[in-house]
């Protein structure tokens, strides 16, 4: 072995052991000294007894050992591990136990900024907190040196790992999945050390300033794209509107022309209708009158047969109809004829092809 190998050893010893001296072990040495200064002028008897009082209390001292309930301690008895101290006051061998102590709680590990690059090669910032306790403690001790940092170390390299594994839109959106991948890689690696990975929480992910421009823009150009939309389908749906609304007022209108022409039209024809049938009762009525004349002037003669138009009895006929079912007797009071003295059972009518009928009076 070389000089500077044997140099390098020996201060390599000393680290670890001056790594080793507690604050006890300092107010010892100090305590020693200064018996020794006073030795001279107290006597070495009264120093030895004083030193003895003090090396009996510092053993006491250093052979119990308290815990607390939130943690758990593996002990070495001259570097050989013996086992665990429980929570409460444990008695342990003095000088020669060494014990470490470990936070069961859990506990907060900050992942600093993190650079990569996703799969589709755009360039981002991203940061994390891992959430664990130590579960085996005995574990801890033994696989793992300064477990804190060794998983901090894991999950900055399991972060750019999935990073590098995803695209930007998926980085930016899909963040469960990013929490989820990042604990399924801590955790398969940090169970043989004793310690459990409770959650991993990615904070922010932060794209390149030029990716958040371009991203902007297009956001801006998809915002204007869907207003183009919109307001195109809403000028097809207006037009449409109008088109239905000018369509049923067209019918409305035709449909009210057509009633109206159909209800002129019935007018019309019923007033025709009305006015002929006025004006063919006007002539009944006139026929019927005059043939009352004529009967009544045919009466007063002295014949006892008279020759009748076979019309004239038919108009007779209707009219003395029309005056049983009315009851009135208004239709031939207007015609200003007496037929008080005519017997209508003494008619009788010729067959309907004759053209003249035989009225026999008794």
């Amino acid at each position: 072995m070389s000089a500077g190998d044997t140099t390098g050893q020996f201060f390599r010893t000393l680290g670890r052991t001056s790594a080793r001296i507690g604050w006890r072990h300092l107010i010892g040495v100090a305590v020693l000294g200064v018996g020794l200064l006073l030795a001279p002028v107290v006597g070495w008897t009264s120093v030895l007894v004083a030193l003895g009082l003090l090396v009996a209390g510092y053993l006491a001292v250093d052979s119990i050992e308290i815990v607390q309930a939130y943690e758990r301690r593996p002990y070495t008895v001259l570097g050989k591990f013996e086992g665990m101290l429980g929570p409460g006051i444990n008695v342990v061998i003095p000088l020669v136990t060494e014990t470490h102590v470990f936070d069961i709680r859990t506990q907060t590990i900050e992942v600093p900024t993190q650079e990569a690059i996703t799969r589709d090669n755009s360039p981002v910032r991203a940061d994390a907190v891992v959430y664990l306790s130590v579960v085996d403690a005995e574990k801890t001790f033994l696989e793992v040196e300064a477990y804190r940092q060794a998983v901090a170390y894991l999950a900055q390299t399991s972060l750019r790992a999935v990073i590098g594994d995803m695209e930007l839109d998926d980085t930016l959106s899909r963040r469960e999945e990013m929490n989820d991948r990042i604990h399924d890689q801590l955790d398969d690696t940090v169970a043989e050390w004793g310690v459990d990975v409770e959650a991993v929480e990615v904070k922010s992910v932060m794209p390149s300033d030029g990716v958040v421009a371009a991203m902007e823009r297009q956001t801006a150009a998809e915002r204007h794209r869907r207003a183009m939309i919109l307001e195109a389908q809403g000028s097809r749906k207006a037009a449409v509107e109008r088109a239905l609304g000018e369509k049923e007022a067209a019918i409305l209108r035709a449909e009210g022309r057509k009633r109206a022409s159909i209800l002129e039209a019935q007018g019309d024809a019923t007033a025709t209708v009305l006015r002929a049938k006025a004006a063919e009762a006007m002539g009944e009525r006139a026929l019927i009158e005059r043939g009352f004349e004529a009967l009544e002037h045919v009466g007063r003669g002295a014949a006892t047969t008279y020759v009748v138009p076979q019309e004239l009895t038919s108009l007779v006929g209707r009219y003395g109809r029309h005056l049983a079912d009315d009851g009135t007797g208004s239709g031939l009071d207007s015609l200003g004829v007496d037929l008080a003295y005519v017997d209508f059972d003494d008619i009788v009518e010729t067959p309907a092809n004759a053209e003249e009928v035989e009225i026999e009076i008794e």
